[in-house]
């Protein structure tokens, strides 16, 4: 488990990092691919946050690793990382 948490963290990272191209509010993306992630579906990335991206399909299947990962914790965890997101998505509302 802790390569698959260090490969969430890599990615995760990378995303904030490099964020999405064009005029998108970064902040706004990422928080937006983070919620789908944890509870949406593969299909809800590429239809939501990434619907306006070329997915290649090496991209797609590290999602799709990235998402197994993600649904490989314990429920708790990821309770716990949907609470933070809200709580994160919550600051912002107030910025």
């Amino acid at each position: 488990m802790k390569g698959s948490t260090t490969f969430l963290l890599a990615a995760l990272a990378l995303l904030c990092v490099c964020g999405p191209a064009g005029g998108e509010d970064n902040n706004e993306f990422f928080m937006d691919f983070l919620q789908t992630l944890l509870v949406g579906s593969p299909e809800e990335l590429y239809e939501g946050p990434l619907g306006k991206y070329d997915v290649n399909a090496d991209a797609k299947a590290a999602l799709g690793e990235l998402k197994s990962c993600i649904d490989g914790l314990q429920p708790m965890h990821k309770a716990e990382l949907v609470k933070l997101l809200v709580q994160v998505l919550g600051s912002q509302d107030g910025a």
